[in-house]
């Protein structure tokens, strides 16, 4: 008897917690969660207000690291998270992934302008010396089972050896490189038109949310039919790259 008693508490906690809550109605206000120091999430924190706004919600978008960003938005103190990759929902099954991603995160190839060397797909990679930033997953796929890849720690220290000769090409993402181009005048380094990869970006909210998501979910795929969400993005590139210019 007292085994069921203490499981029927149990079952009644669990219901009463946040993770468990039931749906929430819409409300006026939102706060979620972006990861501090991460220049696609500075992204995020400005398109995600914005296409909020445009539904009538405001939104506050709090930057923590990490791991507290996954908590607060996981146990509900804060109501979801800005940006997260597709395995974050299998991690946390509990949290709903917006079903349209919205960003990109574009594996990219610069080059010495002056080089002659044409980058179009992977493949292309193959008799060139690369050089990546040390520990970037969408970068270590592209390059896996490269004969000449060197890993260095900063973006900077890349495009310096870009520069010096040193390597043939170099491999981050499209705003990062931009962003360290126009920071530290690499003009002689010229970013491949095609892309050789991309890791797909999506909006979580707290289950509580569940009245939400089929309303974000179809003004993302609103924007997106109507070619104004690829606008929104690259205005908030424009942005970020002029702030990150001026720190």
């Amino acid at each position: 008897m007292k085994i069921i008693i203490c499981h029927c508490y149990l079952l009644l906690a669990l219901l009463l917690s946040p993770v468990f809550a039931a749906d929430a109605p819409l409300q006026p206000n939102y706060r979620f969660a972006s990861i501090e120091y991460l220049l696609e999430q500075e992204l995020a924190r400005e398109v995600i207000p914005l296409i909020y706004r445009g539904l009538g919600f405001s939104v506050e978008v709090l930057p923590l690291p990490g791991n507290r960003a996954q908590y607060a938005a996981v146990s509900g103190k804060l109501d979801g998270e800005v940006m997260r990759i597709w395995r974050y929902g299998e991690e946390h099954p509990t949290m709903l992934r917006v079903p349209t991603p919205y960003y990109y995160l574009k594996t990219m190839p610069f080059v010495r302008a002056d080089s002659g060397i044409v980058i179009r797909k992977p493949k292309d990679l193959q008799p060139y010396r690369v050089v990546k930033v040390r520990g970037v997953k969408h970068t270590n796929n592209i390059t896996e089972g490269l004969p000449r890849v060197l890993d260095v720690d900063s973006t900077k220290m890349m495009f310096e050896l870009l520069r010096s000769n040193k390597a043939d090409v170099a491999l981050t993402n499209h705003l990062d490189g931009q962003i360290n181009i126009k920071r530290y005048h690499f003009g002689n380094i010229s970013e491949m038109p095609a892309h050789l990869g991309h890791r797909v970006l999506y909006h979580y909210l707290h289950p509580k949310h569940a009245s939400l998501l089929p309303v974000i979910d179809a003004e993302f795929k609103r924007l997106e039919d109507a070619g104004e969400l690829s606008d929104i993005i690259e205005a908030a590139e424009t942005r970020v790259i002029a702030h990150q210019l001026l720190q």
